[in-house]
């Protein structure tokens, strides 16, 4: 059976149900196997389906090989399907191929029901994990049909229902149409998933916020409460991390364009917004407004607050049907009380010695809390200190190994400079004494006696040397074993030869002396007077 066809005939399915074709496969097997076992009439037995890379599906229908056999609609004797195939040992399958086109019409009815409930399991898990993940989150969808009780929104990969509660009230929908709806609910039961949306929910007008103000998407200004009657009113508090940020500038904007386009899309609903305070009393005052609020205390039970304002103003706090104060309780999350002046002052009570004291104790938790949350900073700081100085201790004992290991290999690379060094001392003393040796036989050759002419000098060196040679035979001995010094045989020769002039030369040498201390004197100088003028001074 080739399934590229039908494969192909089920693309549709693929589009529009959100299912891939691996699901529509498994989805296949499991459904001819069902029909075969039907087929056969034999509800356990072993079936597999292969399909080949070129399409084709094949069914076979498997025996265990066993060397007994206990039931044989399922088993094969080992002995018997040895001589079928020989490469079969006990434990392994034989395989028989049944034609799919042989499945009677009742099992094909029966696979072709497997197939849509698999297909519409596998779309109800599709549109579940589609959908999860994208909870709170808003989209847009296009109106369906409109039933009595919900409206059916279209939603692209999806169809979602949206209950009349969830509609804003006196908003008219019709088919075509497309909205902004915030999802709020994803439910996974027996008859499918079904994606629950809202237009009336206060998620929607925090998403359109964050659309429209790029402060509130960057999170440098947060929403932190919001309340909401759908259609008619809702209170937002806002509070931004930056000091020089406003943050109801900020949602307004230039001009009020960027709150109008909320209000638009929410069909002419009124939005307030103000500036959360963590002090009750603060929040509770800008919750309320427009209506003055004189004194904000709790009750005598503890169980909420008591709210006194003007007796003129005590309908603008109320509001329309309750609505200001239903939406300050939902905004503050505490049961409020909202009574006039007059009331208060006939009952005795003073608001504002209550509203005092009630400040007073806010001021003194808030102080318990920021000591709290200074201890715990310390204990942390206190935590990484110790765990600093584990770090330092541990680098420090890595430095010093590090160093000791340094050290080691600086000596060692000394001493092997230093024997360097005396090898090259030794190589340099050989060269000296080689180099010395050479110039003692150069100036021994450059100093033998001339036989051409003899000075008197030389006589007495030879008359001196005749003497030397009967001094005794050890000494000399010795002496021929001692090393010739340069400088020392320099300064004999220098001490020893003396030059010898000619009688013309010595005449010449006594007249340039007599020159030479005659112009040292001139006798036309008075010598005395330069004596007598330095002694002046």
């Amino acid at each position: 059976m080739n399934i590229n066809n039908l494969v192909e005939a089920m693309a549709s399915i693929e589009e529009n149900r959100n299912v891939s074709q691996e699901i529509i496969i498994d989805a296949l097997k499991e459904a001819l196997t069902k029909a075969f076992r039907k087929q056969i009439n034999i509800p356990d037995a072993n079936v597999s389906i292969e399909v080949d890379e070129k399409g084709e599906m094949r069914l076979y229908q498997q025996y265990e090989v066993v060397e007994e056999v206990e039931d044989d609609e399922l088993q094969v004797e080992y002995k018997e399907i040895i001589k079928r195939d020989p490469n079969l040992e006990i434990g392994q399958f034989y395989k028989i191929e049944f034609p799919i086109e042989d499945i009677g019409r009742g099992a094909a009815l029966l696979a072709k029901q497997v197939l849509k409930q698999k297909i519409r399991e596998a779309e109800k898990q599709a549109v579940y994990d589609e959908y999860i993940d994208k909870l709170d989150e808003m989209i847009i969808g296009e109106i369906e049909s409109v039933e009595e009780k919900f409206s059916v929104v279209n939603l692209g990969k999806a169809l979602a229902i949206m209950p009349r509660a969830q509609q804003i009230p006196g908003e008219m929908y019709r088919e075509g149409q497309r909205y902004r709806v915030v999802i709020t609910e994803v439910i996974k039961d027996t008859k499918g998933a079904q994606v629950i949306v809202s237009r009336s929910d206060e998620k929607l007008v925090k998403r359109l916020f964050e659309k429209e103000v790029p402060e509130i998407y960057d999170g440098v200004v947060e929403i932190k409460a919001i309340a909401r009657e759908a259609g008619e009113r809702t209170k937002m508090a806002v509070y931004s991390k930056n000091p020089e940020i406003d943050p109801i500038g900020a949602c307004i904007g230039p001009r009020g364009s960027r709150v109008q386009v909320v209000i638009e899309e929410l069909k002419g609903e009124k939005i307030d917004i103000f500036e959360w305070s963590d002090n009750p009393i603060e929040l509770i005052k800008n919750a309320l407004s427009p209506a003055q609020v004189l004194a904000v205390f709790p009750n005598p039970e503890k169980k909420g607050l008591i709210v006194v304002v003007d007796d003129g103003q005590l309908s603008l706090a109320i509001g329309k049907r309750g609505k200001n104060a239903r939406l300050a309780v939902r905004l503050t999350g505490s049961k409020i009380d909202i009574k006039s002046e007059t009331e208060m002052s006939e009952s005795g009570v003073d608001s504002y010695a209550l509203m005092a004291d009630y400040q007073a104790s806010i001021d003194e938790k808030r102080l318990e809390k920021l000591a709290q949350q200074e201890v715990i900073e310390e204990e942390v700081v206190i935590d990484e200190i110790e765990v600093d100085e584990v770090i330092i201790d541990e680098i420090i004992e890595e430095v010093e190994e590090l160093e000791e290991i340094a050290e080691v290999e600086e000596v060692v690379e000394v001493i092997e400079e230093i024997e360097e060094i005396e090898e090259i001392k030794e190589e340099i003393t050989e060269i000296e004494d080689e180099e010395e040796e050479e110039i003692v036989v150069d100036i021994k050759q450059a100093l033998k006696p001339r036989h051409d002419y003899v000075s008197k000098f030389e006589e007495l060196a030879a008359g001196k040397k005749t003497q030397e040679q009967f001094t005794s035979r050890r000494r000399k001995d010795r002496d021929s074993e001692k090393r010739i010094n340069t400088a020392e045989l320099l300064k004999e020769i220098e001490y020893e030869i003396k030059p010898e002039y000619s009688e013309e030369e010595l005449a010449e040498i006594e007249e340039q002396k007599a020159r030479e201390e005659a112009s040292l004197w001139d006798d036309d100088i008075d010598y005395d007077a330069f004596d007598d003028y330095y002694d002046e001074d």
